[in-house]
């Protein structure tokens, strides 16, 4: 190796780990509790500073079903509640292990130290969020992923087999046979490359926001997880389905696509055009009457209190609600900033407020210079959760690579083509646990020895690693980072063949300029050389988008396609599963999620589906 040093100009250090965790999220690091717990060596990879991944955005809540407002809820109606929200698409043992794992996660977080918000009589308080039946979100005001990032942070710096390496970048898996040996990364901060050896690999990258002009995103979403999975050959499902979160900040531009919070409207915020009409009353699916009132004063009953009216449409699920958004600002009832109006400011107390919403006023009175107590949020449709990623076994968390698991949003199946929101917080703690087990179970039955990693192989990922500054380079990674961008936000939230196509048109003649993506000065703490790269992730991962997005001939929740708008019986179950063909291009194949087992199709009834 100290010709490849000398040849490149930097230090590469190699390192035997038992697993390696891809991603320091709240999946990640629950997942490094339980992989530690079992007694292995693990080291755990964050792109950024500890404590600065994606999750501290989910802000809302963590749902499980306590039962501590709502007495009557159970894991059934949360498991009824998540398969009705995921457009019928989800997979059923998926959820299954989510709702009925997630009320002991809750616990042992409070166990572990989070400080959730409690009810009068003490006990963990829950809130209302779009999608679920009952209040059922466990939170800490509006700061719940900040709040469980702290708590696992806690206890992963108490695991002494845990090795923590911020600020580097995986930019290649190494397979052998059909399972995973290790990966190459390189520091953003040191002249230093990291080959990592190991007997497992655990992806939980997050999600791909940022392939979107208009996201609640970190920067850190790009879709590299994804593109690291493809090009190991992991097949990809359900990648047509990204969720738009309806409140995104639309106005000021300095603050533009920052999340806020649905507990705004969990806690009686509700959104009006720029008439005052309170619209959502109008946007009501024939299939949610049942559970939605379109009568005003039995809204406001449920909302202070009474569960046994209709909720408020402003608290339909996410597809819906974007969806009215979008079709107010095209009637021309749009607010200057180009969304709605959410307004809570008439709907609490300042001192409510404060209390249940600390994060919100802060945000838009520090950065946006206006108090939510008395003035209204210009929201709109904002890029927020990828449903798509990684297809793993539901029971164990492992993908078609044998070692190679994944947990969180980089995987694919559990939300089908719609998540609930709170859904997401339950999501990392209860499937970050199973695979950090399972995974430490792979390893302690794998062979002791480390599998070789091929000198031929770092080569060529080194040489790719730095060819961004290759003298003869030309492009400028920034410019094309927001073509991406545009490609995908004017083509990919409203759907039709011809959009599509121009967005497939588009990606293919970026992939032809992105390798001449240039990079100039140092190799450390150099934007345009991270952006140069991680372009290379992105346009594989938008493509992959389209192309599923071409497949659906459906609207179905989150794809919403206007050529066709109706949701079709044929393809609630259908599954294109996408993966790497032999010269590197999208291949297809279909597959079709098994049916509801009798203990389960009892609690959704067959005429519920669509």
């Amino acid at each position: 190796m100290e010709s490849l040093e000398k040849e490149y100009d930097t230090k590469i250090k190699f390192k035997e780990v038992d697993l390696l965790i891809i991603g320091a999220g709240g999946a990640g690091l629950r997942a490094a509790v339980a992989a530690a717990q079992e007694g292995i060596k693990v080291a755990v990879i964050s792109k950024s500073l500890l404590g600065k991944a994606h999750t501290v955005m989910a802000e809302g809540g963590m749902a499980a079903s306590l039962g501590n407002v709502a007495p009557d809820d159970n894991w059934e109606v949360h498991f009824h509640d998540t398969f009705k929200g995921s457009g019928y698409h989800g997979k059923w043992r998926q959820i299954e292990i989510l709702v009925k794992e997630a009320p002991k996660r809750a616990l042992e977080l409070e166990q572990w130290g989070a400080v959730w918000d409690r009810t009068p009589e003490g006990k963990i308080l829950q809130r209302n969020f779009g999608g679920h039946k009952y209040p059922r979100l466990v939170h800490v005001g509006d700061r719940t992923g900040l709040e469980m990032i702290r708590t696992f942070e806690d206890k992963v710096l108490h695991e002494k087999n845990v090795k923590l390496y911020m600020e580097l970048t995986v930019t290649k898996l190494f397979t052998k046979d059909g399972h995973v040996i290790g990966a190459i990364a390189y520091s953003r901060t040191k002249n230093k490359i990291y080959v990592l050896k190991t007997k497992s690999i655990l992806m939980a990258t997050g999600g791909m926001g940022k392939l979107f002009r208009i996201t609640s995103n970190s920067w850190e979403c790009v879709g590299s997880g994804a593109a690291l999975a493809f090009n190991a050959g992991v097949e990809m499902i359900d990648m047509e389905f990204m969720q738009f979160h309806p409140t995104g900040v639309a106005y000021p531009s300095s603050i533009e696509g920052i999340l806020v919070t649905e507990g705004v409207r969990g806690e009686g915020g509700i959104l009006k055009n720029k008439d005052g009409e309170r619209f959502m009353f109008n946007y009501i699916p024939e299939k949610y009457l049942d559970s939605y009132s379109d009568d005003i004063e039995e809204a406001e009953r449920w909302q202070s209190g009474d569960l046994n009216a209709r909720k408020p449409p402003e608290l339909l699920t996410r597809d819906v609600v974007s969806g009215a958004i979008i079709a107010e600002v095209k009637a021309g009832r749009g607010v200057p900033g180009g969304g709605v109006y959410l307004d809570i400011a008439s709907r609490r107390t300042r001192e409510d407020i404060l209390r249940k919403l600390p994060s919100m006023h802060h945000q838009f009175y520090k950065l946006a210079g206006f108090d939510i107590c008395k003035d209204m949020m210009q929201v709109a449709p904002t890029a927020h959760h990828a449903m798509g990623g990684i297809q793993i076994n539901p029971d164990d968390s492992q993908s078609n690579i044998k070692g190679l698991f994944a947990s969180g949003e980089a995987t694919g199946g559990l939300h089908g083509a719609n998540r609930l929101g709170g859904n997401a917080l339950c999501d990392t703690a209860v499937f970050g646990a199973r695979s950090g087990e399972f995974a430490a179970k792979y390893v302690k039955e794998a062979d002791d020895d480390f599998e070789f990693i091929p000198e031929d192989e770092i080569k060529e990922a080194l040489a790719d690693m730095y060819s961004p500054f290759d003298g003869s380079n030309t492009e400028n990674p920034f410019e094309l980072q927001k073509m991406l961008q545009a490609t995908m936000s004017d083509n990919l939230v409203i759907r039709s063949e011809e959009t599509l196509n121009q967005a497939m048109k588009d990606l293919l003649e970026l992939e032809k300029r992105i390798p001449n993506c240039k990079a100039t000065g140092a190799r450390v703490y150099n934007s345009g050389y991270h952006t140069a790269l991680d372009l290379r992730d992105s346009i594989i991962t938008a493509k992959m988008i389209v192309h599923a997005a071409l497949l659906r001939k459906e609207s179905r929740s989150a794809h919403v396609r206007t050529d066709f708008p109706d949701t079709l019986p044929e393809y609630r179950r259908k599954v294109f599963v996408l993966f790497k063909g032999k010269k590197g291009e999208i291949k297809v194949r279909e597959h079709e999620n098994s049916t509801l087992p009798e203990h389960l199709a009892k609690i959704v009834p067959e005429m519920e589906e669509p």
